[in-house]
């Protein structure tokens, strides 16, 4: 058994007793910590950069929407580039999530849709607001049904080494449907205060901070001034701005942007996966919008973060970068 099996194992064991516990047992350290590979071994990757991932959100239509022509792009992209693992940033199963971890929507929708051999590296997810509908907590089961599925709960950190002590990079992978709903059975104030306390006590050697919800605190789509993307805001950006994290990844809109607003981080939006949503051109604060679908790519070292996006015929959408002072 390699490393990255044996970090895997050990968190899903420890997780198996509390699957179905209440969102306290969820936010305790020792089950929302996923400890992460070590990838200093892939340090030197021909790109320059140590850590790369794709991100992909609202996507779960059996294959419909170009879902599938997406991920066969996916697949080409990730054979002939690094790829260490792959973000889901919720709406994974549409319409209604699912019903349990045996549901064969998994197989519909996922298995079945990412099948390409360079697919097969660990998807760290969140649930979005359409996995609410049935049984969200199906999802965080299937970690121990999926060899590639991870999501040890509704919320939980990731902490990835960029190897020969270049620092590690900080992803903290929340879930936002309680905290706009104020579900009080999930505890969101709880959650609220994991986030702020976990980013507050992020250790030097962590250089980037990457926090992944579902929904949107600023975009050029549909829901620019809607309740969700509101409210994300008013919960989210004091805690984000005040910890310095460097970016926030989303979905919910179906659509691939960037915005930076001068009062909130990098907002990245990378919900393109299946069916489509318009956006707006002309939007203030936003540097790129495309409503095609498509995916990002992430490159990170210790002093740059290199973000693509790429559409399903594998064209080069928008390039950027973030580097550090």
């Amino acid at each position: 058994m390699n490393r990255r099996e044996f970090v895997k194992n050990t968190a899903i064991t420890a997780l198996a007793g509390s699957m179905i516990a209440p969102i306290e047992a969820l936010a305790e350290p020792a089950v929302t910590h996923l400890e992460s590979a070590d990838l200093s071994a892939i340090t030197g990757q021909p790109n320059g950069y140590p850590l790369n991932f794709l991100a992909i959100g609202d996507w779960g239509r059996n294959g419909e929407y170009n879902q599938a022509e997406l991920a066969v792009q996916m697949g080409d992209w990730a054979k002939n580039h690094p790829t260490d693992f792959i973000i889901s940033a919720g709406d994974n199963i549409y319409p209604k999530g699912v019903v349990s971890e045996m549901d064969p929507a998994w197989h519909y929708s996922f298995e079945d849709v990412f099948k390409a051999h360079s697919l097969q590296v660990d998807w760290f997810a969140i649930l979005g607001n359409h996995d609410y509908y049935c049984d969200p907590d199906a999802q965080v089961r299937y970690s121990k049904v999926s060899r590639r599925w991870n999501m040890p709960a509704r919320y939980y950190k990731k902490e990835v080494s960029l190897g020969n002590n270049n620092g590690k990079v900080l992803f903290l992978m929340i879930d936002t449907q309680p905290i706009i709903y104020n579900i009080d059975s999930q505890h969101p104030t709880q959650q609220l205060e994991w986030i702020d306390k976990t980013l507050q006590e992020a250790s030097a050697d962590v250089k980037w901070k990457i926090v992944v919800g579902h929904h949107p605190a600023y975009t050029a789509g549909p829901r620019i001034n809607n309740y969700d993307t509101l409210s994300i805001r008013k919960a989210l950006a004091p805690i984000l701005v005040k910890n310095k994290v460097d970016l926030y990844l989303s979905g919910h809109d179906h659509s691939l942007q960037h915005l930076k607003p001068n009062d909130f981080v990098h907002q990245f939006i990378s919900g393109a996966g299946s069916e489509l949503t318009q956006v707006s051109t002309g939007v203030p604060d936003s540097r790129f919008e495309k409503s095609e679908n498509g995916y990002m790519y992430f490159s990170v070292n210790s002093n740059e973060i290199a973000v693509k996006a790429i559409s399903y015929k594998g064209e080069m959408l928008y390039e950027t970068s973030l580097k550090k002072a």
